[in-house]
């Protein structure tokens, strides 16, 4: 947490010292390897400071364990994690008006929050594997699961001061985004923060915040004063070999898009195809040690001459059960991802649909369920496709309890295409998408319309309205006298 102040420091806002503090490892450190960990207690709670690391110094995976245990030893242990996707010291320096800029900060929630804490802690730079940590790190020393949460569903919940809990918000990092966007989605994940806080608030239960990201967003080559004096070609260099990266990247992704046409994987109960799926990628991944380990089921999936075991699998008029089966994967000797689905009738609607009810991993006597219906779900005369489906990054799958298996899996479906019923020869029926038809830029298109026809007639009435004089005053006849009554 932080040292105590002196009185000149006093004169400082919380928020400057704070970004001051985020500065100065910019002579010394990498930023591509390193995120930085804010943390702080609500307000009225206090708690010993500890002693941020010297500048330049990177914090590893057990300096941090050692953080973190001082301070929930003594500290708050409700326990609110804002985990971003990507965030690095430059996210700061750009966006948080730093350099006099104040009114441009994105960050007024986070810098109100450190203003009202008795006792924040920054560590500028936290190695990206140890902050990968942090979720398995509080688990342990919680003993607790985490609960992954939004603002909506969080004001449902009930804290207990005596008891424990750790609650996880993940907040997205758009990945290539421009200048704008990257402002926007940290401003939003800002609005966030506030909201969580504000809800936090009303509960009157005293907590401990962290925030923190699984990678840094930012790929820079070192700003060490040596590269200033004598390292300007290989400064250079690194970054032309990262151009030079991207570009073959994105050679092999063209070359896989041509070679990766593919048919679906199709169950069939007796001659009829009745189960089919499709998609571009599909990935698992489990929590280990702090770090997450991934496995990639699409080439034993999908491919020529690739036949997936479908041992298990089942389908009827009201239900269908699609059965992956692997070996060896992450470790397990058996491995089976299930995708189970019904349909019914719904009155409201006057049609059937069907939803997928649950994706599960079965490995070595162990079942990890998430929960889909919510959000997969289409007619049950077409079949459903959406661009992601994933449980961590815009989750559209949940783990089903807060004890559940699935809370140390991640799952990705990547262009996921599925139709368990009604199904035709070999080929998928209608999709329908996830992405709704109204986007936020049809919705910003239709109201911006609305509003200039709305001027527009308020304009041509007001035009109308206008008449010519019935009487002119003559200057060789008498005066125009109007009475007052008229």
């Amino acid at each position: 947490m932080a040292t105590k102040e002196t009185p000149q420091l006093r004169s400082i806002s919380a928020c400057l010292a704070v970004f001051l503090g985020l500065l100065n490892i910019l002579n010394t450190g990498n930023c591509d390897e390193q995120v930085p960990l804010i943390m702080w207690t609500s307000e009225g709670v206090s708690v010993p400071s500890q002693s941020p690391p010297t500048a330049g110094h990177i914090v590893g995976q057990q300096q941090l364990a050692s953080y973190l245990e001082k301070a929930l030893s003594v500290g708050p242990r409700n326990v609110v994690l804002f985990l971003q996707d990507k965030m690095s010291i430059e996210d700061f320096t750009m966006y948080g008006g730093a350099f006099g800029n104040k009114q441009d900060s994105v960050f007024p929630n986070l810098e109100g929050a450190l203003r009202s804490s008795s006792s924040p802690l920054v560590l500028p730079a936290v190695s990206w594997p140890a902050s990968n940590a942090v979720i398995g790190q509080l688990q342990d020393q919680l003993d607790t699961s985490p609960l992954y949460m939004d603002p909506e569903t969080l004001s449902q919940l009930r804290l207990n001061a005596s008891s424990p809990a750790l609650l996880v918000f993940r907040l997205p990092y758009g990945f290539g985004a421009d200048l704008m966007s990257a402002k926007d989605i940290l401003s939003g994940n800002d609005e966030m923060i506030g909201q969580v806080l504000s809800t936090m608030k009303t509960q009157s239960v005293p907590y401990t915040a962290i925030y923190t990201a699984l990678q840094p967003s930012r790929e820079a080559a070192s700003l060490s004063m040596e590269a200033g004096v004598g390292g300007g070609r290989s400064l250079l260099q690194a970054r032309g070999g990262w151009r030079e990266r991207e570009r073959e990247r994105e050679r092999q992704r063209k070359i896989k898009e041509k070679e990766g046409i593919y048919g679906p994987v199709e169950f069939k109960e007796g001659d009829d195809t009745c189960i089919m799926l499709w998609a571009t990628g599909l990935s698992v991944s489990i929590l280990r040690s702090g770090r997450w380990e991934e496995h990639d089921l699409t080439p034993s999936t999908f491919g020529e001459g690739v036949s997936p075991k479908l041992g298990g699998s089942t389908c009827n008029k009201s239900k269908a059960r699609l059965v992956l089966n692997y070996e060896k994967v992450l470790g397990h000797s058996s491995f089976k991802l299930i995708f189970a689905m019904s349909q019914r009738h719904y009155k409201v609607s006057a049609r059937r649909w069907f939803t997928l009810d649950a994706v599960e991993l079965e490995y070595d006597g162990t079942k990890a369920t998430f929960n889909g219906s919510r959000h997969v779900y289409a007619p049950a005369e077409y079949s459903y496709r959406c661009g992601s489906v994933t449980n961590f990054r815009w989750p559209v799958l949940i783990p089903r309890t807060s004890k559940d298996p699935a809370n140390q899996w991640r799952v990705s479906f990547a262009d996921f295409q599925i139709q368990g019923f009604n199904v035709t020869g070999s080929d998928f029926s209608y999709a329908s998408d996830c992405a709704g038809f109204f986007s936020p830029g049809i919705w910003m298109g239709l109201i911006t319309s609305l509003l200039m026809l709305l001027v527009l007639t308020y304009g041509l009435h007001m035009i109308m309205q206008l008449h010519t004089m019935d009487r002119f005053d003559d200057p060789k006849g008498p005066a125009i006298s109007v009475p007052l009554t008229e």
